[in-house]
């Protein structure tokens, strides 16, 4: 077992509201929280506080009690922190939801959640509104931010001038947020995290992830995503920092946004890495003021983290976790040259961890070097609750003991350095997203000319991993490759799509039926 090295750090035992929001200092209050990066627009920490409290009041006002689920299906803009911790305020638990999502996606998560209001903006209503209908949501209960007829807006919930409602829970066991994620395999479950897992992960954070109060921080990664949740949203503030935030990635405004913002801190999925260096534009804007490039969602390897360096003249770091644990458990200290880069650096302070073999046994951490590899557990306070109505789902991810199974491998070093070398889990990760191969599985034999399918990652040209189908064709019928990822397509959100198509005689299975994803990976 490997111990962090890091001291042990206290964990509150409060909300997250008053962990981040109760004791800002009088004059932080006036520093600016949020600048939007399309507009410019600011909003300081004194004018935050204040419109989380009106919207927890707005929501009380309308029955939102602790315990009642609420979906957000939002962009990055800053009104997503105001509702955000407007529901935590509240006592309810926020059900972040992919803004790619199709309507049946979405009327999934809202029906699993248990979900009873929706909140969401105009560019991304029609969807919100047949998933809403789908599952018996009333007009009312669908909150258009940026205002709908017939739907409560933010001005108009934010004007009713309703107190934030005084709210009693227990923070250890409470509910703050159901994210979703497809764990090691399988369907999207809700990864149960209480406002305990949110304050510790923060917590942890700060001890290794060195952001202060007057760096700018660039918010492109999705606030829906764990990732952006919690060291975007959470942390940033809780470090007094100014968050810019995007609502979407595209190469010319981000670095429009990197150069008028003057951002000091840029937080990234390895895809950002492969564009800031390679792509050509990059050398047509002032990039100077970047101190740090930090990279999670998916391995970053170490020969682009060091490209992106010397190019932009920073340091890259990057940190590994996943949604079920927080999701931060190790990450590269901005101060650590020593460190290997391609490597996932420390474990985060009160973390755990332990590399298991093949053999069921535990990999013992070597004298000097690099250990065997294994698969990588975790235990920590930042660990997920279990997944909400899956008792089975979460007996086989979270032993008796605590320990969280990633499904992933690594090695560990005689000083305590990770690397991710393999996953067992079938999980693939585009762009940072989750993709789970049931899910394309599902959809790609609904097709009627389809016998039999199987899906996995695969490396494209830059190294990072798509999803490609191996396809059996029905008897006698006429398929081609654009048919089969048109029909995916039509299914699913865009990053779920598969992006290369193989058809085989047969797809290789198990004497108990399960696909062997090794020998597809090994065609």
């Amino acid at each position: 077992m490997v111990r962090s090295s890091f001291p042990d750090v206290e964990i509150p035992a409060v909300s997250i509201h008053d962990f981040l929001f109760g004791d800002v200092d009088e004059e932080r209050l006036d520093a600016v929280a949020l600048i939007d990066g399309t507009t410019g627009a600011t909003t300081t920490y004194r004018q935050l506080i204040g419109q989380v409290d009106l919207f927890a009041g707005a929501l009380a006002a309308r029955g939102v009690e602790v315990g009642t689920r609420v979906g957000v299906l939002c962009p990055n803009v800053p009104a997503f922190a105001t509702v955000f911790h407007g529901i935590l305020r509240a006592g309810a638990t926020a059900t972040t939801i992919n803004s790619l999502y199709t309507p049946e996606e979405i009327a999934n998560q809202l029906t699993d959640a248990g979900a009873t209001w929706l909140i969401t903006v105009s560019p991304l209503l029609t969807g919100a509104k047949a998933a809403a209908a789908s599952v018996g949501l009333a007009d009312d209960h669908v909150i258009v931010l940026d205002g709908a007829d017939g739907h409560p807006s933010l001005p108009q919930l934010l004007g009713e001038g309703h107190p934030a409602p005084d709210v009693t829970f227990d923070p250890a066991t409470h509910l703050a947020v159901l994210p979703y994620s497809s764990g090691t395999t399988g369907r999207p479950k809700g990864v149960m995290l209480t406002h305990r897992n949110l304050i510790a992960n923060v917590s942890q954070c700060r001890s290794t992830i060195s952001l202060r109060d007057d760096d700018r921080v660039l918010a492109v990664l999705p606030f829906f995503h764990i990732y952006g949740m919690t060291v975007l949203l959470n942390f940033a503030l809780r470090q007094r920092a100014a968050l810019v935030t995007m609502p979407r990635f595209d190469l010319t405004e981000f670095l429009r946004v990197v150069q008028e913002h003057r951002t000091s801190w840029v937080f990234i999925a390895p895809p950002i890495a492969v564009a800031l260096a390679k792509h050509p534009l990059v050398d047509e804007y002032d990039t100077s003021a970047v101190k740090v490039v930090f990279s999670g969602a998916a391995p970053l390897d170490g020969a682009l983290a060091t490209a992106v360096a010397t190019r932009l003249d920073c340091t890259v770091c990057q940190g590994y976790g996943m949604t079920e644990t927080s999701p931060v458990t190790h990450a590269i200290p901005y101060d650590r040259d020593d460190i290997d880069r391609s490597s996932v650096g420390l474990l985060l302070a009160n973390t755990e961890a332990r590399l298991v073999g093949e053999d069921g046994t535990d990999v013992a951490v070597p004298a000097e070097g690099a250990s065997a590899p294994g698969e990588i557990l975790i235990r920590g306070p930042q660990v997920m609750a279990g997944y909400l109505g899956r008792p089975e789902a979460t007996a086989e991810m979270l032993d008796a003991d605590g320990w969280l199974h990633t499904g992933d491998v690594a090695t560990v070093t005689h000083d305590g350095v990770f690397r991710i070398v393999d996953r067992l889990k079938e999980l693939i990760k585009y762009k940072g997203y989750q993709v789970a191969p049931a899910v394309l599985e599902a959809v790609l034999l609904e097709h009627p000319s389809i016998a039999d399918a199987a899906v996995i990652g695969v490396p494209d040209d830059d190294g990072q991993e798509v999803p490609q189908a191996f396809v059996v064709v029905q008897e006698g019928a006429d398929l081609d490759a654009d048919a089969v990822m048109d029909h995916v397509a039509a299914h699913v959100a865009p990053h779920e799509k598969v992006r290369r198509v193989e058809f085989i005689d047969a797809i290789p299975k198990s004497a108990s039926g399960k696909i062997l994803r090794k020998d597809l990976r090994a065609r």
